[in-house]
């Protein structure tokens, strides 16, 4: 190899890395601002389980403000859908606690339900409606709420669903206060 051509493939080798590591970081630096300033306005958010659910998501890494905000409703769609599908699987236990099985039975309601919610959500964020958007998350989180309750009624009782149901209420929160940040800043990236 000629000793130009060595160093022009040695040149486009170390802007590509710098590159990718400059854009990563960026990327970086945006989640966990994000997370800083969404876990500090809100107590439901907690900054590690911020950070950590939008970099696991694909994309995240270059997405914008806006993006991320898509982003946290995504994973409240699959955090739903999960959940759903897992209180089916639980029903089909024949050895299932009747007050158990009329709680799951609701929470499965409320899952189903919160699906076209989550959807309309999404549509309602794509389409910059925030006010709209936040009505159909809040819904969500009301669900997850009041699946988690209905087992604390009766004494003795513990849910099946309490890791997912924190998990559905705190992505949740971390949307809608996303949101509210694109829209009092003007944010449109």
């Amino acid at each position: 190899m000629k000793p130009l051509s060595s160093f022009f493939l040695l040149l486009s080798i170390f802007l590509s890395l710098f590159f990718l590591l400059f854009h990563g970081s960026q990327g970086q630096n945006l989640i966990q601002n994000t997370c800083k300033t969404c876990s500090k306005d809100d107590p439901n958010i907690k900054y590690d389980f911020c950070t950590s659910s939008l970099q696991a998501a694909p994309a995240s890494q270059c997405a914008t403000l806006r993006g991320l905000g898509m982003i946290s409703i995504r994973l409240i769609r699959y955090n739903v859908t999960d959940t759903r599908c897992h209180i089916k699987i639980l029903m089909k236990d024949k050895k299932l606690d009747p007050y158990v099985r009329m709680c799951l039975s609701d929470c499965f309601e409320l899952y189903s339900d919160a699906i076209p919610s989550i959807k309309l959500a999404m549509k309602s964020y794509n389409a910059k409606k925030y006010y709209d958007a936040n009505i159909q998350i809040s819904s969500i989180m009301d669900a997850a709420t009041t699946c988690e309750d209905g087992f604390k009624e009766k004494d003795g009782v513990v849910s099946p669903l309490t890791k997912r149901n924190e998990i559905t209420f705190q992505l949740s929160a971390l949307a809608l206060s996303v949101m509210n940040f694109i829209k009092n800043n003007g944010s449109t990236g």
